[in-house]
């Protein structure tokens, strides 16, 4: 034998070790506590394991609610840092139009042309001025800022939405866009439905807002009331913010608000149930003085005192300056942080704080379930919050049953099928279609095993896609051993004839391998979801069956031909 060989063959023992103790988790169903060295099995999608499946929708009416309310704030912080007074007034909406305006106040009427010389200069096409009454600017966003946020919102939310998901630890979601206005995700072998769903639909939109405490508890408990009275009450299972807007809008029509001032609510959980069980109102100022936009980092931490988790959190430069800036401004009174509508906690402001750092309490309740909570939030926070609202409007639970019964119904069409062929091959090629069985297994092996390295994900097209790959390793076999038969019949020697055929086949192969990478490569690209499974596993099957159908086909007919010289090739 060549040195070569014996080169090639101890390279093919690597691989086939390798690739056989990587699969084995996967074929024999072990567990991590199992004491074996490789962990990693092959994933499931969702059609084969079962999971979560959601199509989420965007309000853009509200979206530019928001958008113009920070503007409106963003505009009061540049006019005083250019010495212009002023402070920031209402929402005003028109009705039957997508078109939400703000007012900002000017203490000194004087200084009204400098303003919006300096609003056009910081912000060219951003915001339009609709209105100028008196010391009163009214500015609402431009057709150009809508349309900006339109396209963005979906990509960003669909950003926001993997990241919570990794930290989640989710293997191989799959988020793709779907219209301008919906999002579809889904969610293999998710386990815990509901806390994937709040943390996917939680806003996590911090922010921190003056409470207003001149007006009588009893007055605001009397408020909320009224609403209760008309229907508006908190349905369990519903998103809290949506209660909290509902109640806010029918206080508005009301006009029982003040101007600039809005209702917010400290909730109170059950310990056991973690129901809502009361809820305790605020009167805060509708603009917030600083914003989760302005949050750097948020991590969970421990009260050695009370050994209680609370969240802290630390701010962008811009975000410490302006919560030193409202706290130093606001002495005496409360500061509320809200999250997604709920206040967490208000406590008084005794000093100007400084160094950019604040935390959020979670009040009294089970330790493991407050550190839950703690970290659910911290996460939210720090994989960035959700630029719009996002609401469920369609879920469905895809249980594993599905799944096992295709699996089953898989694996035995695929040994049914490997059977058949594996009989025509013996039978039509003799020894040599030995050796096909053998690249045919080796191929297979490889795939699974590339598939569990590459943390990929196997889905019901995946598996259809290994099977045109087997079929397409048969294939190049039967070309390289036709080309082998038409070199005998010339009388050829069979080191020569076993040579030229090779030689012969190998352009074919490969051309016919090129081009369906080609078109693997363009769904890779351009396809989603179960197209994209199909992909992966063909290009890998691709690479797979050249190299086991004509290297490794090669390296045993040398074998063979060593072991049979001088005698009639089986073939």
């Amino acid at each position: 034998m060549k040195k070569s060989w014996w080169l090639r063959f101890s390279f093919l023992m690597v691989l086939a070790i390798v690739s056989i103790v990587t699969i084995s988790p996967t074929v024999f169903n072990f567990k991590e506590s199992d004491n074996f060295p490789v962990k990693s099995k092959i994933n499931l999608g969702l059609d084969l394991q079962g999971g979560l499946y959601m199509i989420l929708g965007i309000d853009f009416k509200k979206v530019y609610k928001d958008e113009v309310k920070g503007y409106a704030r963003k505009v009061a912080f540049l006019l005083k840092d250019n010495g212009i007074e002023s402070e920031v007034g209402e929402l005003l909406e028109v009705e039957g139009e997508n078109d939400p305006r703000h007012t900002v106040i000017l203490r000194d009427v004087t200084q009204i042309e400098k303003a919006e010389s300096k609003v056009q200069e910081f912000y060219p096409g951003v915001l339009r001025l609709v209105g100028e009454e008196g010391n009163t600017l009214t500015y609402a966003l431009s057709n150009i800022t809508k349309t900006r946020i339109e396209e963005q919102s979906v990509g960003k939310s669909i950003e926001v939405i993997r990241n919570r998901i990794d930290e989640f630890g989710v293997t191989e979601p799959e988020i793709v866009s779907q219209g301008s206005d919906r999002i579809v995700v889904q969610l293999p072998g998710i386990k815990d439905i509901d806390r994937a769903k709040d943390l996917i639909g939680k806003t996590a939109k911090l922010e921190f807002k003056i409470v207003e405490d001149k007006t009588p508890g009893v007055t605001l408990l009397d408020w909320v009331k009224k609403a209760e009275e008309k229907g508006i009450k908190y349905k369990k299972g519903e998103r809290f913010s949506i209660y909290v807007n509902a109640v806010n809008e029918y206080l508005r029509e009301e006009n029982l608000l003040p101007k600039g001032f809005e209702m917010a609510f400290q909730k109170t959980l059950n310990k056991l149930t973690n129901d809502i069980e009361s809820t305790t109102p605020f009167l805060v100022e509708e603009v917030p003085k600083v914003t989760g936009d302005d949050l750097q980092d948020a991590f969970v931490s421990i009260d050695p005192q009370k050994n209680e988790p609370y969240v802290s959190m630390n701010f962008k430069p811009r975000g410490a300056k302006l919560f030193e800036q409202v706290t130093g401004d606001n002495i005496g009174k409360r500061l509320a942080v809200i999250l997604d509508g709920n206040v967490y906690t208000a406590p008084s402001i005794n000093d100007r704080i400084g160094g950019g750092r604040a935390q959020i309490t979670l009040g009294s309740g089970n330790y493991n379930s407050l550190l839950k909570q703690a970290r659910d939030i911290a996460l939210v926070l720090r994989a960035g919050a959700l630029p719009v609202q996002l609401d469920f409007l369609e879920q469905r639970i895809v249980g594993p049953s599905l799944g096992q019964d295709s699996i089953q119904k898989a694996r035995f069409a695929a040994i049914v099928g490997s059977i058949l062929v594996f009989i025509f091959i013996f039978i039509y090629y003799r020894v040599s279609g030995v050796i096909a069985l053998f690249s045919l297994a080796l191929n297979v092996i490889f795939i699974l095993a590339i598939l569990v390295g590459l943390e990929a994900t196997l889905t019901l097209p995946g598996i259809a896609g290994i099977a045109l790959t087997v079929g397409m390793a048969v294939d190049a076999n039967i070309i390289i051993y036709e080309r082998i038969r038409e070199e005998v019949r010339k009388g050829i020697s069979n080191y020569k004839a076993v040579e030229n055929g090779f030689e012969s086949a190998f352009w074919t192969i490969i051309d016919a391998n090129i081009t369906t990478a080609l078109a693997g490569m363009c769904l890779l690209n351009f396809g989603t979801g179960p197209i994209r499974g199909f992909a992966v596993t063909l290009l890998i099957g691709i690479v797979a069956t050249v190299y086991t159908s004509y290297f490794f086909g090669r390296m045993m007919f040398e074998f063979y031909m060593n072991k049979v010289e001088g005698q009639d090739l089986s073939i």
